[in-house]
């Protein structure tokens, strides 16, 4: 089961795919949660993501892209996933369209 929620901040994204996740049984893996998470713990990307936001910008497609592939590497999602507000861009269309692709998950 791989699904995407998509929507504007605000809308009840988390909050549904919270239980839309639990009913399948597979991780909701969300973007801002993850930065958060590595803010919060103060670890390297939480640090670069810090830096970003603090200057006011939006954190790059390559570094976003990054951590849903090592998220949907994790055994959790090994029977599937449920991303919430990912993908939000063009690019981030295309790098989770090679990801799956390279895991023949089309």
């Amino acid at each position: 089961m791989r699904l995407l929620i998509m929507g504007p901040p605000g809308v009840g994204k988390g909050t549904q795919a919270t239980g839309i996740a639990a009913h399948y049984g597979v991780p909701a893996i969300s973007t801002g949660d993850i930065f958060r998470a590595n803010v919060k713990n103060q670890t390297p990307l939480g640090q670069e993501v810090s830096r970003i936001m603090a200057d006011g910008g939006y954190v790059p497609d390559v570094i976003t892209n990054a951590i849903v592939a090592d998220r949907l590497t994790e055994a959790d999602a090994a029977k599937g996933w449920l991303l919430d507000g990912y993908p939000r861009t063009a690019g981030q269309v295309a790098a989770l369209d090679d990801e799956l692709a390279r895991f023949d998950t089309r």
